[in-house]
């Protein structure tokens, strides 16, 4: 059962903040969040935490400097999602913008696989390059790194993975989660590792006075926030201080229009205005066209069309990255149906795991499915499809819930069952692993055994948290716009209210969307619950979220529910 909670913030909090000028409504959400002062949700970009914070990001500046200044060849060695492809683009354009001599290499997911491998390595040799630099990969690389130094290449690694036991023997290693890094951020994503190393670059060049000689300009990392910005977005890390301050910087220069043609096309090829660009469209318009590449071909597609500054370019690829998102719909579609087909006989209310494998899923989206699975039952999930053409080995792909963190349960798997994981890696709340693809029943058990011991009932139930009732008066275009200019995100929920509703009239919308007509008082709203087909009760409690729709001209409040139930039911 699903049960709405509202949110209770501190009245003392939303007093202080209504008292220093924010709107009684902002005040209310904020506070919520955890917000105590203005300060606090400030997103000036002087509010950044400075680089000297960050463990390994001096060693890399120098590393760079020094690299630069002799004109040796740099390498970037990418990942293959938005984060990867965002983070890679800030390399090569900020890189470039010091005098830098540099590519990029993005292996193809289902040759190589991830991370800095000595086969990756390998085949980064034939350019000869005289330093690799990973961008959201490499701090589990410890075969890789060693097989570019036994090459002769150095190593520079920016990453924000958890690290494992060992790690690698790099030149320089610059990622807030490894030992001894005290930088308060530690959620930042790897295109944000990275915007920091070019920030700390810049520091030291200044040092060594680089930019004084005449005519020598000095680089506006600015330039590069829309990447930032969209790639902290997409991965879905915690939006906390300092990840809103990247995130609102990036935002502002998009809505300005300064942004990277790729990024300008992205927006066209999603058919959203990017005057007012909000981190919805960054997560779920944007990021999936570039994750698709990396799910269904070559990320090397993604990356070209964030860094050319050809506009025509840019919108020839952002079209070919649409596409490949439709086909990416189309295929997730199926394996979706098929999996919740192979779970029609099965009660998951009996199980504290998903865990589901077939022989004709398309390895290369078999994430999204394990994520629409969690989101519908409410367990963690894995999925699982062929890694290899004899069908042999077989990789997963894990999403979870809150209180549920997988890569560790992987790892407790992995000390319970030795030789059952091949290889493993992830966060709290998605991971990756590879197995025999004979070991799946085997990692089942494994991983249902785990979920039994750490998950209980009040876990497994499914919260839907609100902020509570609407005031009458706040349900204006006005206030959908002041809510869609702040920065919301992962750890710091956009706005979703409750509220009893009157049920005037519903309909269901290309057989799977229920649109509403609902009353209160003497306002009417339309309102859509997508995906869901169950009717609503003549009054219902409703969680829902604020949008705008505007027809011949004129902007209206909508409603989009995210659940519902009787009057008498709301926690």
């Amino acid at each position: 059962m699903t049960r709405i909670v509202t949110r209770a913030p501190s009245p003392a909090d939303v007093a202080a903040l209504i008292s220093r000028g924010l709107h009684p409504v902002l005040a209310r959400l904020y506070a919520s969040r955890g917000v105590c002062l203005p300060e606090e949700i400030e997103t000036a970009f002087t509010r950044l935490v400075p680089p000297v914070a960050l463990k390994g990001a001096s060693d890399a500046a120098e590393l760079l400097a020094d690299a630069i200044a002799a004109k040796r060849r740099l390498l970037v060695v990418a990942d293959y999602d938005c984060d990867g492809a965002t983070a890679c683009a800030v390399a090569v354009r900020g890189l470039r913008m010091f005098g830098a001599t540099i590519d990029y290499l993005v292996p193809n997911r289902f040759e190589y696989g991830y991370g800095l491998t000595p086969e990756i390595v390998e085949l980064a040799a034939a350019r000869s390059p005289d330093l690799l630099i990973t961008v959201d990969n490499g701090i589990a690389s410890v075969d890789g790194v060693a097989a570019a130094r036994a090459r002769g290449i150095e190593v520079l690694i920016t990453d924000h993975h958890l690290p494992g036991d060992v790690l690698p023997d790099a030149r320089a290693i610059v990622n807030p989660n490894q030992p001894g890094c005290t930088f308060p951020s530690k959620c930042i994503a790897g295109v944000g590792v990275m915007f920091y190393v070019l920030l700390a670059l810049r520091a030291l060049l200044r040092e060594r006075g680089a930019f004084d000689a005449p005519g020598v300009t000095e680089p506006r990392l600015d330039g590069l926030l829309d990447l930032v910005a969209l790639g902290t977005v997409a991965d879905v890390v915690k939006l906390d201080g300092n990840n809103r301050v990247l995130v609102a910087q990036g935002l502002a220069r998009i809505r300005r229009g300064r942004m990277q043609p790729g990024v300008a096309a992205l927006f066209r090829a999603a058919g959203r205005d990017a005057r007012n660009a909000s981190g919805f469209d960054l997560g779920f318009a944007l990021g999936p066209r570039l994750n698709a590449a990396g799910r269904l071909s070559d990320m090397s597609l993604g990356i070209e069309c964030l860094i050319t500054d050809d506009v025509g370019r840019a919108w020839e690829l952002a079209q070919q990255l649409d596409a490949m998102n439709r086909e990416r719909r189309e295929i997730e579609a199926g394996m979706q149906e098929q999996a919740l087909a192979d779970l029609a006989g099965v009660d998951p209310s009996g199980t504290t795991t998903i865990t589901l494998f077939n022989a004709a899923w398309h390895q290369g989206v078999i994430g999204i499915v394990a994520s629409r699975l969690k989101e519908k039952f409410h367990r963690p999930a894995f999925t699982f499809a062929p890694a290899d053409e004899r069908g042999l080995v077989a990789k997963g792909s894990g999403r979870s819930i809150q209180g549920f963190h997988l890569r560790d349960a992987l790892d407790l798997m992995a000390k319970r069952e030795p030789g059952l994981l091949a290889k493993f890696g992830g966060h709290a709340m998605a991971a990756g692993v590879t197995l025999a693809a004979a070991d799946v029943p085997r990692f089942a058990a494994a991983f249902e055994k785990v979920g039994r011991e750490w998950l209980s009932e009040d876990v497994l139930a499914r919260v839907v948290f609100t902020d509570g009732d609407l005031e009458d008066a706040y349900f204006t275009p006005q206030i959908v716009e002041m809510l869609d200019a702040a920065v919301w995100g992962q750890g710091f929920p956009a706005p979703t209210f409750s509220g009893d509703f009157d049920v005037v009239s519903q309909a269901l919308v290309k057989d799977k969307h229920l649109k509403l007509q609902l009353m209160r008082g003497r306002q009417r709203f339309q309102a859509i619950w997508f995906n869901h087909t169950e009717p609503l009760p003549a009054r219902a409690h409703i969680a829902y979220r604020l949008a705008c729709d505007s027809w011949n001209g004129v902007a209206r409040v909508q409603l989009f529910v995210e659940h519902a139930v009787g009057p008498d039911e709301a926690g």
